[in-house]
């Protein structure tokens, strides 16, 4: 195809998308005149271009397109629903002509004569000889019939040529050389003063500027892209084959260079993901269009709206998501969203609402789509589950809503009363399941009747390369992508209170922090043969030793039982093999360092494989105990020895990651021990004083990361991973520590871990010089407001130090949830920037409301300016703390409770 060609095709596809949006948003206010304007220089632009290359079909339907946008931007023609889908219809007929010349680069036969009248009926209405012809004769004359006498009389009336010109031959649209030169001399010339220049230098200076801009960006090739992903692949796999070896080598001459070679590597490998990186928005960009003609083909109102289309991932994931996402919405609009009749008749606005949300955790794209409509009608889901024989009524007894809600991805199945062109055959949301899952995602739904419903997609940033766990089962090692994994579990054959392995109805269970998770033995699933002897051990064995990967899948968890697990390590994903493309429990393969090459498991094949013992039917005690009041939950403790008498203790949570590096890597920058860890430097501290660096070998660490934050602190050794009730007996006087606890019958330090982040980044984390009050005599009960689990569980340690019975919300409206089944709180701690509802809203809706109205609320926030602190006071917040400023924050609620009461 012809550069030019090529060129123009890419920029006017991107032109249409925006002109489509443009337009639905211009049909909701007509008033906003800055997207008129922009739509309109977008078709004159493709107009003026066809033109040039040639294309008159196109640039017909484009010119009669531009002429009635003119008349909307000169206010000659009100903006209505009639006038929009008349220009979306030419914008239609633009994007199929333009199809049509990518496919055979030339521009297809076609007539378009009919839209090109009826747009230019629209912009010019009846001509103009017609009107005054009207004006004459005092009559309405008929459209495009016009009487002999007429034509007579215009005729005559009109005026004649000059009589001293009738003998030149004047072709229409020319003048006469000498009325050229009279009008010229008649003309008003110049001023003998010329206008001083000086005012042209900024318009050039602007032209630069501009110009430099633009040329800071260029358009790459997209199979360039991939190719060189591909050879960066490579050369990760290749760094990890020489890492491997110089392991094995101990001290070598090639150490440093290879640090430094895998220093480059990672930095190339991030900087080319990143190129590869799109907003979703340009996912999303055709749903406005598509929300806007189902709303007039359904007879109903809707609203989409859009929250987080900044958010960046893969362009190979972007693409396998349009079509899922685009089935969800049209979903949402049909079934979803009621007619505004019944939406009145329910107290609800008559306009339904489609919202969309797109925002990173952990590694992931979340991507949620909400409505506020009728909700999934558990009654006609049972019905139809019956008819279509996919579970009898007994068992839908046995089973909960969540899973009687799941029956909507199985293929065929549709509650739909009748089939419309837009859904009820039951096809889709089987297949998005299917498609999401294919890219290692994952799909998940909550619905309430009557309220609405929401549909949570998670999945990964990019399918390239990912993080793995390597875990060996039956002499044969696989690979489990890290994104599933919640964590490791070891039970061992002396047995442990807090989990442990046993039977419920002939099937192994894992007890798991008042939870019981299901367990699916990977040598079963995959017929790996193992010795007698050892099939004897299990199967008499009752809680012999076994390492468990919990893996949740959707909102289901369960665990996966190995025979070794190994460490992570950064894969580069292979497609699969034709022959093995129908086993749903693989999803690729990788060569690891060491040139062995093995199978990467697919955890959403291992759930299906394994049957509803896995997705699903885990009983939790914790769900069947919600009503009940539970006072204190045990908490995932790290177990650790770093200098002193005494164990120290994390929680779990708090942990990224536990490390064992090399002590020959470990450098000095401005006077502190730094490593290279993962293309960045580590700063690493030590807890006490008497907590020695190795000299030689290896070192084992404790990472702690929040967001761009990533530190190591050095200890000793790691004793274990314990479960226990974490009751903070002596609140500590000196620095670093939270105070101590009992812990398997010992004295145990807690570690303050914000006081380590502080230390590390001291600007990050200031906090301020006040010291913590004496720990409150009686209980009061704090809701935590945050959607950052390591917040979380950084600061409910301190408070529950402090004295405070906590509680714990991910966000505004999973903390209204509380208030509306009657839980009440002596004061709330409340993050600013959360999803969902941030922390202005949230104290907005607190005390519009009689229930919560008194109770103090103390923003958290990372913004402390003065701008801040006034929005905050206006809203409803009693009083401002920076985050991590932990001091500060026991001080204020300490002062604020006293100053504001408890709220009853």
């Amino acid at each position: 195809m012809d550069d030019l060609l090529s060129e123009f095709l890419t920029e006017t596809n991107e032109s249409i998308g925006i002109v489509d949006a443009s337009l639905v948003v211009l049909e909701q206010d007509p008033s906003d005149e800055s997207h008129i304007d922009g739509i309109f220089r977008l078709v004159h632009t493709i107009k003026g271009t066809c033109g040039f290359l040639a294309l008159p079909r196109l640039e017909a339907v484009a010119h009669a397109g531009e002429n009635v946008l003119g008349k909307i931007r000169d206010k000659e023609i009100t903006v209505t629903s009639d006038v929009v889908t008349l220009i979306l219809e030419a914008i239609d007929a633009i994007k199929g002509i333009l199809a049509a010349i990518e496919e055979t680069e030339k521009e297809p036969a076609g007539d378009d004569a009919d839209l090109i009248a009826r747009l230019n009926d629209l912009a010019f209405g009846e001509t103009a000889f017609e009107a005054a012809l009207a004006t004459q004769t005092g009559k309405e004359p008929s459209l495009g019939i016009v009487s002999e006498e007429d034509l007579e009389a215009a005729f005559r009336a009109a005026e004649g040529p000059n009589a001293g010109s009738a003998d030149k031959k004047i072709r229409p649209g020319e003048v006469s050389l000498e009325e050229l030169e009279a009008a010229f001399q008649a003309a008003e010339g110049p001023d003998d003063t010329p206008e001083p220049t000086a005012e042209k230098k900024p318009v050039a200076e602007k032209v630069t500027k501009e110009s430099s801009i633009a040329n800071q960006s260029i358009r790459v090739n997209v199979q360039m892209l991939e190719n060189l992903m591909t050879m960066v692949s490579e050369l990760v796999l290749t760094r990890n084959q020489l890492l491997q070896m110089v392991r094995g080598m101990g001290d070598s001459e090639f150490t440093v260079p290879l640090q430094r070679l895998s220093h480059v590597t990672t930095e190339l490998q991030e900087g080319l993901m990143k190129a590869r990186m799109q907003p979703i928005g340009n996912a999303w960009s055709k749903l406005p269009r598509i929300v806007r003609d189902l709303s007039h083909d359904l007879g109903k109102k809707i609203e989409l709206v859009m929250h987080g289309s900044e958010t960046e991932l893969d362009r190979q994931v972007l693409e396998l998501i349009k079509d899922p996402l685009t089935h969800m919405v049209r979903n949402s609009a049909d079934h979803g969203l009621e007619t505004p009749e019944d939406r009145v008749a329910a107290g609800k606005p008559e306009t339904g609402k489609i919202i969309l949300e797109a925002f990173h955790e952990g590694g992931h794209i979340i991507i949620k789509i909400t409505d506020d409509g009728r909700g999934l009608n558990g009654a006609k889901i049972k019905k139809k589950v019956i008819e279509n024989g996919l579970a009898s009524e007994a068992e839908l007894e046995d089973m909960g809503k969540q899973q009687i809600h799941n029956f909507i991805m199985r293929a065929g199945f549709s509650t739909a009363e009748k089939v419309t062109n837009v859904s009820g055959r039951g096809v889709g949301m089987d297949v998005v399941r299917s498609n999401i899952e294919k890219i290692g995602g994952t799909i998940a739904l909550t619905s309430e009747e009557g309220e609405g419903s929401t549909f949570t997609i998670k999945i990964p940033l990019t399918l390239a390369i990912v993080s793995a766990l390597i875990v060996e089962c039956g002499g044969e090692r696989f690979a489990i992508p890290q994104t599933s994994v919640l964590e490791l579990v070891r039970t061992s054959a002396e047995g442990n209170c807090n989990h442990f392995i046993e039977m419920i109805n002939e099937a192994a269970v894992l007890r798991l922090r008042d939870q019981l998770l299901p367990l699916v033995h990977l040598n079963e699933i995959l017929r790996l043969e193992t010795a007698a002897d050892e099939i004897a051990d299990q199967s008499n064995v009752k809680g012999a030793e076994e390492f468990i990967i919990v893996i949740q899948v959707a909102s289901f968890v369960f665990g996966i039982v190995v025979d070794r697990v190994f460490d992570t390590e950064e894969i580069v994903v292979k497609p699969i093999a034709p022959i093995l493309k129908n086993l749903a429990l693989f999803s690729g393969n990788t060569i690891l360092g060491d040139g062995s090459v093995i199978m990467i498991l697919d955890p959403n094949g291992i759930a299906a494989m394994s049957g509803d013992a896995v997705v699903g039917s885990g009983s939790s005690i914790k769900e069947e105990t919600t009503q009940a009041e539970v006072k204190e939950e045990k908490v995932a403790l790290l177990l650790f020895r770093a200098g002193g008498k005494n164990p120290k203790a994390v929680p779990l949570s708090l942990v990224a990651r536990l490390e064992e590096i090399d002590v020959d890597t470990i450098e000095v920058a401005n006077g502190r021990k730094v490593v290279q860890y993962r293309g960045k430097l580590m700063p690493l501290m030590t807890i006490d004083e008497d907590t020695k660096i190795n000299e030689q070998g290896r070192q084992a660490v404790l990472v702690f990361s929040d967001q761009d934050h990533t530190m190591g602190l050095v200890v000793d050794e790691i004793i274990d991973i314990v479960e226990d009730y974490l009751d903070i007996e002596i609140i500590s006087e000196g620095d670093g520590y939270v105070g101590s606890a009992i812990i398997r019958d010992k004295t145990t330090d807690i570690i303050d871990v914000g006081y380590c982040l502080q230390k590390c980044f001291g600007n990050s984390f200031s906090g301020s010089d006040v010291r913590p009050f004496d720990p409150v005599s009686e209980k009061q009960k704090v809701l935590l407001v945050d959607d950052s689990p390591f917040f979380r569980n950084m600061l409910v340690p301190l408070l529950k130090s402090a004295g405070y019975d906590v509680s714990t919300a991910e966000n505004g409206l999973d903390a209204l949830k509380k208030r509306d089944i009657g839980e009440h709180f002596d004061i709330i701690i409340s993050d600013i920037e959360m999803p969902e509802m941030d922390g202005f809203k949230f104290a907005e809706e607190i005390r519009g409301d009689d229930r919560w109205h008194e109770t103090p609320i103390v923003a958290l926030s990372s913004h402390t300016t003065q701008g801040d602190f006034d929005r905050g006071r206006a809203v409803g917040f009693s009083d401002y703390v920076a985050k991590f400023d932990r001091d500060s924050l026991i001080s204020t609620l300490s002062q604020t409770l006293k100053e504001c009461g408890s709220a009853k």
